[in-house]
């Protein structure tokens, strides 16, 4: 009996539920556009013991970033709008922008801002723009939650009248800051487009790339297959084993019904092959979503010299910068695979991941529902066996 090459991976994802770190989680690993291994275990209803199917929906958070930006490279492709526009082109109310001093303790400390923010910065998390989610006690978090720009009843072009009052948190290009940028190009496709952001994205990538099941919410028919959401027991302690259902997350009633807000930074629910169509179609082998100059273009590094992917309280890793839209591996670290450079990547908040290394024409997609799971081991786990398993 020949023992399969993923083997490890599926015993590995296996003792991640067995564990209770994870309710249910199912994989693919692809070697161009070929499904090599498909692997699903666990439950989408702990508490129901509902068994985790391949249809079942999950919410992504910023997996669809990825969508977003492609939405946004779409209408590059069309001649509608350049990666270097001053955004005030397209969106005026974010134009002659003011930025916080340096050491400033009031949120009115401010200097003109050096340079316009442009497409190419919100794609590259920039723009000074900041998230108010990550960094609590700061000035931005403060003002950000005042305004309260994560409400789900503003609609796109609501949150950007709400942010245009609000400060950057530095100038343009200068540095890197995980942000509500995203969701401004949400916005900057409904302008530019004509069109609202949802049916942009079902014109132009759900419909042609047959994602059938991937939208802002979940109809009545399809409620079933909306997997639960769980969290971790001690959130002071994500790598803690244990689950905790979180019905309410990330507000009571996200994503069953329609709502005012699309978000372009993590309003999407989709499934396992869809996710996998999507990354299909960003590989060679077939009819590609963009074009094969706009994908190179894509998962190349845009941010500038010592610039690099960091977050609050979590270890530096300078070797991830940033390409438009996703992360790019220039320079493995200890928990990457060694040969994982030129690989890129992004995930969400939930815990679903996805990855592309086109250097060497491979991918990976993740999903779960584990709140605050991506970043967890689990994830580079997943990643380096899939390495193994494809001999990579």
């Amino acid at each position: 009996m020949t023992t399969s090459p993923f083997h490890p991976l599926h015993a590995a994802m296996q003792s991640q539920v067995d564990r209770h770190f994870l309710p249910g989680v199912s994989t693919v690993v692809l070697r161009g556009r070929e499904v090599v291994d498909r692997f699903v275990c666990g439950h989408a209803d702990v508490e129901a013991g509902v068994p985790l199917r391949e249809d079942h929906i999950f919410r992504v958070f910023s997996n669809t970033k990825l969508l977003i930006s492609c939405a946004v490279l779409l209408l590059m492709e069309d001649g509608k709008l350049g990666l270097d526009d001053p955004i005030e082109h397209h969106l005026p109310e974010l134009g002659n922008r003011q930025v916080l001093r340096p050491g400033a303790t009031r949120i009115d400390d401010v200097e003109p801002a050096r340079r316009s923010i442009t497409v190419r910065h919100l794609m590259t998390h920039t723009s000074g723009l900041s998230y108010g989610a990550f960094d609590p006690g700061t000035l931005l978090f403060n003002a950000y939650t005042q305004v309260a720009v994560h409400n789900p009843l503003l609609s796109n072009a609501q949150l950007v009248t709400t942010l245009a009052p609000l400060p950057l948190n530095f100038h343009p290009g200068e540095q890197w800051e995980y942000s509500l940028a995203t969701d401004v190009l949400g916005r900057l496709v409904e302008v530019v487009s004509g069109d609202s952001l949802g049916g942009f994205l079902a014109r132009r990538i759900f419909g042609p790339l047959e994602m059938t099941d991937t939208d802002f919410w979940v109809p009545e028919a399809k409620r079933p297959r909306l997997a639960a959401l769980y969290g971790g027991v001690d959130f002071m302690d994500p790598t803690r084993p244990g689950l905790v259902r979180m019905d309410a997350a990330p507000h009571p009633g996200a994503y069953i019904s329609p709502s005012l807000r699309q978000s372009g930074g993590g309003g999407l629910v989709s499934t396992l092959d869809d996710m996998v169509r999507l990354i299909q179609s960003l590989m060679p082998g077939g009819r590609t979503l963009l074009k094969p100059g706009t994908l190179a273009l894509m998962s190349r590094n845009h941010v500038a010299p010592g610039l690099f992917v960091r977050f609050p309280n979590m270890p530096a890793h300078r070797g991830r910068v940033f390409g438009l839209g996703s992360s790019v591996l220039a320079e493995p670290g200890p928990v990457d695979p060694p040969n994982a450079t030129d690989e890129v990547s992004w995930g969400g908040l939930a815990g679903t991941i996805w990855w592309i290394n086109p250097r060497l024409n491979i991918a990976g997609v993740l999903m779960t529902q584990r709140y605050f799971g991506f970043g967890n081991p689990y994830t580079f786990e997943f990643k380096n066996l899939a390495y193994k398993g494809l001999n990579c």
